[in-house]
């Protein structure tokens, strides 16, 4: 049970690192201020687009770190317990 929940946290953390880079990779190209002429509508569009992206990247990556931070705590109960049990 302990290496299955390891394997578990491992790959939840993985997906969640992957996660991260992917929103860092799409955010290169968002701007903190555009200054934009008459004929430049579709900047605009294309960064609402962007921070409609971020915000759902956003939202499975907090949900991703959630799991993770859970699952780290159940192998550390898990080892802790493990330990406890061994020196009795």
């Amino acid at each position: 049970m302990f290496n299955v929940l390891t394997v578990t946290w491992a790959s939840v953390t993985v997906v969640l690192v992957g996660l991260l880079i992917y929103r860092a990779l799409i955010g290169m190209r968002e701007e903190d201020q555009l200054f934009l002429a008459s004929g430049e509508e579709h900047m605009a569009r294309e960064q609402q687009v962007l921070q409609a992206r971020i915000a759902a990247v956003n939202k499975f990556a907090v949900w991703l770190g959630i799991l993770s931070a859970v699952l780290l705590l159940g192998v550390a109960a898990m080892w802790v317990a493990a330990q406890l049990g061994t020196q009795r």
